[in-house]
């Protein structure tokens, strides 16, 4: 695959090696960065002589890794080319990469990937292009960890995670196609992480969509952590705003300063929206959740906001914002929304008039609500906003410059450094 940057690193080619069975010897990974040249990533896949190349296609490196497929295709028509991930899962019949490609999983190809190419080295390929993958039972898979090499710890964040799924039906988000979340049996991953943190693992970062949702699993593995807790020890999770049960509070709340990030998704606090797009979450609880974690705990609190949900105006969103700055969490995430392939957020297209940027990310550009203009505005904003309230670097100009309408005076400012009057003061934040 290629990651974003060198930080990061693979989980899924890390499950597809470890379920790989007797082929896993013959078997490798190999990461690049999206920064690299096409050619010269396709130079080095080539001089290893592969039979079968599957590429990991996300939002992020599907336009990469349409023009590497295409290169090896010219030079090596032989090769197989297998394609897998959450970008070419859905939506697929279209997109130039999978018709450039042989074969297509998708789904969770924890186990698929290793079946299909079983049949392709017996020479016994399947006569259909497009295999859908049926959901693992989470006992019988491989677990990855022990494929992270000892330059993975030193130099990438490291994933883990405890479940898979989630029970909600947010229809911005992919997970809204899941029926539920499943835990992977908790022994045998809490061995793991022992294992991991053995190897000097420190910073875990769990991809769980919903932590929190099971109070006795969260708390045994927190329970894991507070045992083995020292001076470098960082764990991230992602939390459901409205659901902190007393078992995680107590624990929680006995993590030291540096030791806990919580990304807390709550994107709109308008209950009509929250109703259109299918999302379930108690307002009020939130707000008392987040107050607690603020006044109680030592845990960074990184919270997402989404602008432009159908059925939410320029109004609706700044209060929102507001709301939720009040609240002082330590960041606030503002991201635009953008159709996933696959999300069922597309049922609202035709009725708000939303569209959508035809390249990836696949932004909206403006709606029945939100024309272009405004689009861009608030882009600006969220950047603005970035570099000022998020950075850390003004905590004491941060207050002065939120006043009584945090919404507002964030636009008028990010208005007027766009329009060059402040462009000096730009640069100096830039910076």
């Amino acid at each position: 695959t290629l990651n974003a940057r060198y930080f990061h690193s693979s989980f899924g080619l890390r499950y597809l090696l470890a379920n790989m069975g007797e082929l896993q010897p013959d078997t490798a990974i190999r990461e690049f960065i999206i920064t690299q040249r096409p050619l010269d990533i396709a130079e080095a896949l080539l001089a290893e002589q592969p039979r079968i190349v599957g590429f990991g296609v996300y939002i992020w490196n599907v336009a990469e890794i349409t023009q590497v497929v295409a290169l090896l295709k010219r030079v090596r028509p032989d090769l197989v080319i297998v394609l897998g991930g959450p970008e070419v899962s859905h939506e697929w019949e279209e997109q130039p990469i999978v018709q450039l490609a042989d074969y297509l999983v998708t789904g969770p190809a924890d186990l698929a990937f290793a079946q299909l190419c079983r049949r392709l080295l017996a020479d016994d390929p399947p006569t259909e292009k497009v295999i859908a993958a049926a959901t693992p039972p989470l006992d019988q898979l491989a677990l990855p960890y022990r494929f992270y090499t000892d330059e993975d710890i030193a130099h990438r964040l490291i994933y883990v995670e405890a479940s898979r799924g989630c029970p909600f039906q947010c229809e911005f988000c992919l997970s809204a196609l899941d029926k539920t979340a499943w835990p992977f049996p908790l022994e045998p991953f809490l061995a793991e992480m022992q294992r991991l943190h053995e190897r000097g693992v420190r910073h875990f970062k769990f991809v769980d969509r919903t932590f929190n949702l099971n109070a006795k699993i969260g708390a045994r593995i927190l329970d894991f952590f507070l045992e083995r807790l020292d001076e470098r020890l960082f764990l991230h999770f992602e939390l459901i705003p409205d659901h902190l049960p007393e078992p995680l509070k107590e624990r929680i709340a006995h993590f030291p300063p540096g030791a806990l990030q919580f990304e807390i998704g709550v994107q709109t606090f308008n209950p009509t929206v929250q109703a259109l797009i299918r999302r379930k979450q108690d307002n009020r609880k939130t707000e008392e959740n987040l107050v607690w974690l603020r006044r109680h705990t030592h845990a960074h609190l990184h919270a997402d906001l989404i602008v432009g949900l159908p059925g939410e105006d320029l109004a609706s969103f700044g209060a929102g914002f507001n709301r939720l700055v009040a609240l002082d969490p330590h960041e606030i995430q503002v991201g635009i929304l953008k159709r996933l392939r696959g999300a069922p957020i597309t049922r609202h297209t035709a009725e708000f008039d939303c569209r959508y940027s035809p390249q990836p990310p696949y932004n909206l550009l403006c709606s029945a609500l939100l024309d272009f203009a405004t689009l861009r505005r608030l882009e600006r904003f969220a950047r603005f906003w970035d570099l000022v309230g998020n950075s850390g670097r003004f905590r004491h100009a941060r207050p002065l410059l939120l006043g009584d309408d945090p919404f507002e005076r964030f636009m008028a400012l990010s208005d007027w450094l766009f329009a060059g009057t402040g462009a000096r003061i730009g640069s100096v934040i830039g910076g």
